[in-house]
């Protein structure tokens, strides 16, 4: 296995770092916009080097479920990085269209990873309910230190996230202080094997926030998905809305109009009529009844008709009659103080 691992020679190698190197990149870019074509090239190239070397290192069989942690080369630790970084990629992507799909990817890549370091006791940590069909992991395995607390079970408290963070700013400090002697290739194995654990580590607590995450969004994404889906029905997408119309005064008569549209600014005016022709011809009610003029009310009343219906339809053309009467003295009001400036006529109390 050993052998096979150094047969990768640098190109796997190669891959892994520049994977590492862009992602590094593109979580300290001070970039304003994730969606910026050089981002999004970023993104790009990483997921292209990291898909390459995962490809490789599947190819080698490099890790299996029947090794120890043991039996790992120290040099081939790191690789098994690949992904969790491959999920914290496919993150970066901004693609609204397929964020869906994007998100799903991601979370398939972090439990692989999870996976991955369960089998090795890496961790202390259990495996999401129902995750891939496998059956459910609901306690520590006897390999994992009991004191440690269990971060998936307890995903949602305040405590856990708070715990949490205390140690991933632990991993973290204890990291900067080796990184300079594993690059510069001063460390000996023991401080290289204890760096990329430490590494291991950390991602496994980022990709258990990462998964908490993903499960959130991708409520909101179903529910919005169903969303649509009830309201376009079970008969297909829903019928086009119809076109609004412009706003216009329905007038009973043609005087009414004239006395309407004489204000500035004023909306068009329409007869009753004039209103009915004008829906026929758009086709949005039938021809039947407004086919020909309509005819003004019949002054007699008709044949055995009943007293309240004679003394409602009396009131009617009183109230017909106010109306035109009202719209005659406004009109007279309005044609008076055109001809007769303010004031005119007060004669009173002059010197």
């Amino acid at each position: 296995m050993m052998a096979e691992a150094g047969a990768g020679g640098p190109r796997l190698a190669e891959l892994l770092a520049l994977g590492r190197r862009l992602w590094d990149e593109l979580d300290a870019s001070t970039e304003p916009s994730s969606g910026a074509p050089a981002v999004q090239e970023k993104v790009r190239q990483g997921l292209d080097a990291l898909q390459q070397a995962a490809a490789m290192v599947a190819q080698l069989e490099l890790f299996s479920e029947n090794e120890e942690l043991e039996e790992i080369a120290s040099a081939d630790l790191k690789f098994m990085l690949l992904p969790a970084l491959l999920g914290a990629m496919t993150l970066k992507q901004v693609d609204l269209s397929r964020r869906r799909e994007h998100l799903e990817s991601a979370r398939e890549h972090f439990l692989h990873f999870l996976k991955l370091c369960k089998n090795y006791g890496l961790g202390s940590f259990q495996m999401l309910p129902g995750t891939s069909g496998e059956e459910e992991a609901r306690s520590p395995s006897a390999s994992q230190d009991p004191t440690q607390p269990n971060l998936v079970a307890m995903a949602m408290s305040r405590t856990a996230k708070i715990e949490r963070y205390k140690q991933k700013k632990e991993l973290e400090n204890k990291l900067a202080s080796m990184r300079s002697s594993v690059e510069s290739g001063t460390a000996d194995e023991h401080q290289m094997r204890e760096f990329y654990i430490l590494q291991i580590q950390k991602w496994i607590g980022t990709s258990l926030e990462e998964i908490e995450s993903i499960d959130q969004e991708l409520v909101i994404l179903r529910s919005r998905d169903a969303a649509r889906q009830a309201a376009a029905g079970p008969g297909g997408p829903s019928r086009p809305a119809r076109t609004p119309m412009k706003p216009f005064i329905l007038t009973r008569n043609a005087a009414q109009a004239r006395v309407f549209g004489a204000g500035y600014p004023g909306l068009p005016t329409m007869t009753v009529d004039d209103w009915y022709e004008q829906r026929r011809k758009q086709g949005i009610v039938s021809q039947q009844g407004f086919g020909e003029p309509r005819s003004p009310p019949c002054s007699s009343p008709p044949a055995g008709a009943s007293d309240e219906e004679l003394q409602k339809q009396q009131q009617e053309t009183e109230e017909e009659e106010e109306d035109e009467e009202a719209l005659r003295k406004a009109r007279d009001w309005d044609d008076w103080k055109d001809t007769h400036p303010r004031g005119y006529g007060n004669r009173h109390n002059m010197g």
